[in-house]
């Protein structure tokens, strides 16, 4: 073979052989070790040497094999000697170190990489495990001329490994060509190590071996027996020995050990410095040549082999016979060459290596394969060990590189520090994560709780298990907070934890079970307050509600049983399923911008009073149903005759396959209903019922807290003037009847309105804005920040006008506050309307902003509702606000209340045609 090529390739390819020297025997040498920071390789310089010939390239070689910066193995065969040279080039050469640190990416942490060069170590051992199975002599070249300890650890490492692998190699080489003992051992012999050391410029000597190195220390001018490269090559055979008896690596029986050391001979060779380039050198061995065969003279004889003549030249007393010395006194060193051929000529002689020591040392079987009997078992091996063939090794192969994890406790003492550390730092951080906890606790304090064990963590914990060991604290806390310790996270619409551990709610008839593992139950806050019911005559505790049909309507449907079933009522349109499974209405539809400013809203509004759009002909259909007349909606009507676009049916015709998750809003789609209504209006009675000097009869009240507002609407018949048109009375000019009439209702109302007035010009209605906190104490307010309050009889002084006139907040503090610091807050609960006995009409359109911007306006299912006269109307406000993309919580005590509130033009009177009396 004239080349060296990868040992994949040499397995597959067949190398022709002389028939007389195809039976013969082939001695495997393999090499491996480190190089240092230069251009070529010591390995591929000792093949040069060792073969005579320009076998590896000076400079090193361009191969891309394993340009990726992996191992890799090169082979060279020599038949004329009879040697196949294994080169083992790994991550510890300079080239390949260089390729693998081009294939690191930029951004890998320091466990990547860490995990990276620990893969790239075990390939290195694992394939030179695959050199001790196959060669018989193994030569260890070292950049330096001491010994590196780590091989003691990387060779107990590749021991331990192959006694597990052992079985394993067995089974892939039993049917090959070789012995019984061979197939035992799975290695023709327990191989030879030698040690090869390159001088680093640490000691230095003179080509004649004399001179300050070639004397002793006391001065004198005797000289020693050895040169001081000899004196250093005995003392690091001193040294190796003794480390690898202790480490238990080598034994007297040399059939156990991973390799051999010879007992009665030199296994450490100390190559001198170069005193010169490299050119030089090459032809200074080029001289040398021509000037060998120059004094050899005659012919050869045909078909000599090269290493015959070398068994010549070994035969030189240069090393076997001691009394050789030069001119000086000195022992003459032997060359590389005859240093390493005396162990081949062993090996191709058959005699073997008898390396057991002791007082009964055991032979070692030895054999000396052919060509084809080793390609045929390296081949096998190949496959198991290197190769990870898909055909029936594929088994063998798996099983091989299972066995690596015996590698990390020798190799990886890094990471086993890190363990170590990582491992005494989790119960720290476990018991960090335990402290101060309930035993039921939501996502937050769980992540919370977890931010803190990490940090007590990393205080602790070093090195490259540094990341995985911290996943593992995640995994244990998660499954810690999993395993009956989680809360479930579902809020109330008052934004309060339920108070069960993780559970399921119940199917449609279905009974809660504790025992059901998760538990199947329905939520609970532990939070109970007290609620009225629609006409607010009576009161009952609530639980928290967690849904909108538990807040707005459930409770009330069940209070309407005892107390206002039987009232009149205005039922608001709500969702009429066409199909026997409707589906809410999907998020896809296009919503509407943000909600504008109040006073753009108030604009809007009045725009909205005074000219009417198609598109709010809802409305208008709505109160037609009802058997009202256009009349009776003032200006409203007006606008709708003056149009000459009728509305469309889709306008007009709500859908009836799909309905509105929550409550209806300003955000909602045009024609989709909630299957129920958030709100009530219910009548009391006639508007006589109330009685402004006791004020409202019902439960709850606080003391003189329980008196509507009065408002007196200007009535204006004549006929020259508008029918429809409103003017509240608020002491303007404007407001006061012609001379010589009196205001109309002065009968029926109970407080004076003013002397000169004519009975059919004025008619007084009353308003309340009632406010109930959770404890039920209930209080009517007479502005944003005032409760009513009278003291004796009479009724309150002050109008309505300024309640009508202004945004009305949706919370107060409530003028009953507990002992505890938190404030407490009521709610805007109810109002109540007493429309008089007189050609008058009051049109209800509430409008609840229930959060600060972009919150939605929420309104009736019907935009407006005009109450009849002679009437004593409640209106219940929705418990709870709620879109469908979650509820709207109550205020915290860091956000202003001015967020939360309800537009004003709640109400508007209207008058109704009528003939003068």
């Amino acid at each position: 073979m004239a080349v060296p090529m990868n040992i994949g390739a040499l397995l597959q390819s067949e190398i022709i052989e002389d028939t007389v020297d195809k039976d013969e025997g082939v001695c495997v040498l393999g090499i491996f070790g480190k190089s240092a920071m230069q251009p070529g390789s010591i390995k591929d310089s000792l093949i040069n040497t060792l073969a005579d010939k320009h076998v590896f390239s000076l400079f090193g070689s361009d191969d891309t094999d394993s340009s990726s910066g992996g191992t890799s193995i090169h082979a060279y065969y020599n038949q004329e000697n009879r040697v196949l040279y294994l080169v083992l080039t790994s991550v510890f050469d300079n080239r390949q170190l260089i390729r693998a640190c081009e294939s690191l990416t930029a951004g890998l942490g320091h466990a990547e990489a860490h995990e990276f060069w620990k893969a790239a170590e075990k390939d290195h051992c694992l394939q030179l495990l695959y050199l001790f199975s196959l060669c018989h002599i193994l030569l260890l070249v070292h950049p330096t001329c001491s010994f590196d300890v780590t091989y003691d650890r990387m060779f107990r490492a590749l021991d331990a490994l192959r006694q597990k692998a052992l079985p394993l190699l067995r089974a892939a080489i039993k049917d090959s060509p070789v012995s019984k003992e061979w197939k035992l051992n799975c290695r023709p012999c327990p191989p030879r190590l030698l040690f090869v050391f390159q001088m680093n410029g640490a000691l230095r000597v003179a080509s004649s071996g004399t001179g300050g190195n070639g004397t002793d220390g006391s001065g004198g001018d005797k000289p020693k027996k050895h040169s001081p490269r000899r004196r250093l090559q005995h003392a690091l055979e001193d040294q190796i020995y003794r480390i690898f008896r202790k480490s238990r690596v080598l034994t007297n029986q040399s059939s156990n050990c991973l390799f051999t050391v010879p007992a009665n001979q030199a296994f450490v060779y100390v190559v001198p410095g170069p005193d010169e380039d490299p050119i030089g050198s090459l032809l200074g061995h080029l001289r040398s040549n021509c000037v060998l065969r120059e004094s050899e003279g005659g012919t050869p004889a045909p078909r000599q082999r090269r290493y015959q003549q070398m068994r010549q030249s070994n035969r030189q007393p240069s090393f076997n016979v001691e009394s050789s010395l030069s001119s000086g006194g000195q022992l003459v060193d032997c060359t590389l060459k005859e240093f390493l051929w005396q162990h081949i000529e062993l090996v191709l002689t058959k005699k073997g290596f008898d390396d057991s020591v002791g007082r009964n040392p055991q032979p070692s079987h030895f054999e000396l394969p052919t060509y084809s009997e080793w390609v045929h078992v390296a081949h096998r091996l190949y496959q198991v060990m290197i190769e990870n063939a898909e055909d029936d090794a594929a088994e063998i192969s798996l099983k091989v590189q299972g066995q690596l994890k015996v590698l990390e406790g020798f190799l990886d003492a890094d990471a086993k520090f890190s363990e170590n550390r990582c491992q005494k730092a989790l119960p720290l951080a476990h018991s960090a994560y335990q402290s101060n906890l309930h035993h039921n606790y939501t996502t937050t304090v769980h992540k919370n709780q977890l931010v803190q064990a990490l940090r007590v963590y990393s205080q602790h914990a070093r090195g490259v298990a540094f990341q995985r060991y911290a996943l593992q604290l995640h995994e244990d806390c998660y499954k810690f907070w999993s395993n009956g310790h989680q809360l479930c996270e579902e809020r109330s619409l008052t934004d309060q934890h339920c108070v069960h551990k993780f559970h399921l709610l119940p199917k449609p008839g279905e009974k809660p079970e504790m025992d059901h593992n998760p538990p199947i139950l329905y939520h609970n806050s532990r939070g109970r307050s007290t609620s009225s019911c629609n006409c607010g005559r009576k009161q009952s505790p609530r639980e928290d509600p967690f849904d909108i049909q538990a807040a707005n309507y459930d409770f009330y449907q069940m209070l309407e049983e005892k107390c206002c079933g039987k009232l009149e009522r205005i039922n608001f349109p709500v969702f009429q399923a066409s199909t026997p499974d409707p589906a809410p209405a999907s998020d896809e539809v296009p919503r509407p911008g943000e909600v504008p400013p109040s006073g753009e809203a108030d604009r809007l509004k009045e725009k909205e009073t005074s000219t009417h759009t198609p598109g709010d002909s809802t409305s208008l259909s709505l109160a037609l149903s009802l058997g009202q007349s256009t009349d009776s909606l003032g200006t409203y009507g007006d606008g709708a005759e003056g149009q000459e676009k009728r509305p469309s049916l889709v306008d007009r015709q709500p859908s009836t396959v799909e309905y509105l998750p929550g409550m209806l809003h300003s955000g909602c789609p045009k024609g989709l209903l909630p299957k129920f209504s958030s709100w009530s209006l219910v009548k009391l009675g006639p508007a006589k019922a109330y009685n402004s000097l006791t004020g409202l009869e019902q439960p709850g009240f606080l003391p003189g807290s329980a008196f509507l507002l009065p408002w007196d609407v200007v009535i204006r018949s004549r006929s020259e003037e508008d029918v429809g048109s409103l003017e509240p009375l608020d002491g303007g000019p404007a407001s006061w009847p012609a001379p010589n009439k009196a205001s109309a209702g002065k009968r029926g109302s109970a407080g004076g309105i003013g002397r000169g007035r004519r009975r059919d010009d004025v008619a007084r209605a009353f308003v309340g804005f009632e406010y109930e906190d959770s404890r039920g104490r209930r209080f009517l307010s007479s502005g944003p920040d005032k409760v009513v309050k009278v003291l004796g009889q009479g009724g309150p002084k002050e109008p309505a006008t300024r309640c009508l006139n202004s945004d009305m907040p949706l919370y107060i503090p409530s003028p009953a506050q507990g002992r505890g610091i938190k404030p407490h807050y009521a709610q805007l609960a109810r109002l109540f309307i007493v429309v008089p006995d007189a050609p008058l009409e009051i049109v209800l359109n509430p409008q609840v902003q229930s959060g600060p911007p972009p919150c939605p306006i929420f309104h009736l299912e019907q935009p407006e509702v005009a109450l009849p006269s002679d009437g004593l109307w409640v209106l219940r406000f929705p418990y709870a606000y709620v879109t469908d993309r979650g509820p709207c919580y109550p205020p915290k005590e860091n956000q202003p209340l001015a967020n939360f509130r309800v537009l004003r033009g709640i109400l508007r009177a209207n008058t109704t045609s009528s003939t003068p009396q």
